[in-house]
């Protein structure tokens, strides 16, 4: 059995106190360091690299959560952590949640599933952070994989793996997906998503988010090639549309 050790630090790009939009009410979110996927509509280059950021205790980050917790209580909500890519610090997630859960905060994760669960110690520390976890947000990129690759420089399978784990645990999950128009908007992948929604009893909601270009600054400042730069983001009209016969 794997044991976790109390004493891991996470490396932790930044925290947002009165997070709203990365799970139900009011939330600290903890925006994890380092991240393998290379997205080409990426708001948070600034957190691929693994070895900048700051390095905290789960003990340290939870009392930062502490001085806000009257809000998250308040509101039904909780910490969440996202990144970059979280489950690359996964015993460092186990450590927080326990104390999490210790104070009675909901939990939440939002990552790209971008884990080998066929890996035995990979799938026994997932195991364990389940039993302190109350909601995924998946972020899925693209479905088929050859155009996931072109669009995040890496394959789906584990993101694939991942939700049929969550849904054979019946964990609560929330799919989130980009839509870039011309991109990411084929019949085929919006189908896709239409038939995990329905297949996966795991699975409340398929929230679709429209790509924007509020983090095109910060390709510039990193000598990125945006590649997306003259792709113009949806409309609201549009993104509803889609959301909506999703979820019906």
């Amino acid at each position: 059995m794997y044991k976790a050790n109390e004493n891991t630090k996470g490396r932790i790009h930044s925290f947002e106190s009165f997070g709203t939009v990365d799970g139900p009410g009011i939330r600290f979110v903890v925006f994890m360091q380092g991240c393998e996927f290379r997205c080409k509509f990426c708001h948070n280059p600034d957190t691929w690299d693994k070895k900048s950021g700051k390095e905290y205790t789960a003990k340290e980050v939870i009392k930062e959560i502490m001085k806000y917790s009257v809000y998250y209580k308040n509101s039904n909500g909780g910490i969440t952590v996202s990144g970059g890519e979280p489950l690359l610090q996964i015993d460092f997630i186990l450590q927080l949640f326990k104390l999490a859960k210790e104070q009675g905060i909901h939990t939440a994760i939002d990552t790209a599933g971008d884990i080998d669960i066929t890996d035995k110690k990979n799938k026994n520390k997932l195991d364990m952070l389940l039993e302190t976890t109350d909601l995924i947000l998946l972020d899925m990129k693209e479905m088929d994989e050859e155009k996931h690759i072109k669009l995040t420089g890496k394959s789906n399978k584990n993101t694939i793996g991942f939700a049929k784990y969550l849904e054979k645990n019946h964990v609560p999950t929330v799919i989130r997906y980009v839509y870039i128009k011309g991109i990411n908007d084929s019949d085929e992948t919006l189908n896709k998503l239409k038939k995990i929604k329905q297949d996966y009893k795991n699975v409340t909601e398929v929230d679709i988010l429209g790509y924007h270009k509020m983090g095109e600054y910060k390709w510039k400042e990193m000598g990125l090639k945006n590649e997306l730069k003259d792709v113009m983001p949806p409309t609201k009209d549009e993104v509803d549309n889609i959301k909506k016969w999703i979820n019906e």
